[in-house]
């Protein structure tokens, strides 16, 4: 189980135009093409998702969920000749994820090694050992679970507080950068202005 506020499966992450596709699933993304390199991050994600997107995609790819923070990886899709606004939308949201999964990772560990503490200590003072005489794993009831459920939330009721503060203000930094990319992009439409030539040398990650 995993202990999260109501808040976070509100906001998980908030997208720009680019589409996301569930690794088998694929939803194109208009006016963008995948560059021939991949970057470092990518190789980065790619090896936490055990899979690595083709160089000609032209999408971002949903991995499974991770084992450890349950959160499912992205690897965004970098069109070619991104713009510094679309290259800085682009980390901001990157570093939202890798935050997030660690956040998540650490409290996942935290929670599951005091759950054990807890179930071993009610077992011990029950005079009971971890397994019963078939060799099943003794649980406890959902009363005694109850229990150290709320006491795990009252002890981390900061640490949650200060992680949806930060992950209101992440999305609404990001909504606000979306708006700026949207609003540059069709202005760039409107008034016949194309791309660059290409991304700078040694500025695609």
């Amino acid at each position: 189980m995993n202990v999260k506020t109501g808040s976070y499966l509100i906001f998980r992450s908030v997208r720009p135009c680019y589409t996301r596709a569930l690794l088998s699933l694929r939803s194109p993304c208009r006016g963008h093409r995948q560059s021939s390199s991949q970057p470092p991050k990518h190789a980065k994600r790619a090896e936490r998702t055990g899979f690595s997107p083709a160089a000609s995609s032209k999408y971002d790819w949903i991995g499974p969920p991770d084992r450890l923070s349950n959160l499912r990886p992205i690897i965004y899709h970098i069109p070619e000749n991104e713009t510094p606004l679309e290259r800085k939308l682009r980390h901001l949201r990157q570093e939202t994820e890798d935050w997030n999964h660690e956040f998540w990772t650490k409290q996942n560990f935290t929670f599951t090694k005091e759950k054990e503490e807890y179930v071993q200590s009610q077992l011990t003072t029950k005079g009971l050992s971890e397994r019963d005489d078939d060799g099943r794993k003794r649980t406890l009831s959902s009363e005694e679970m109850a229990v150290f459920y709320k006491h795990f939330l009252d002890k981390n009721i900061t640490r949650h507080a200060s992680y949806n503060r930060e992950w209101y203000r992440r999305n609404f930094t990001i909504t606000l950068m979306m708006a700026r990319v949207t609003l540059h992009n069709t202005w760039r439409i409107l008034t016949g202005q194309t791309r660059g030539t290409g991304r700078e040398k040694g500025r695609t990650t």
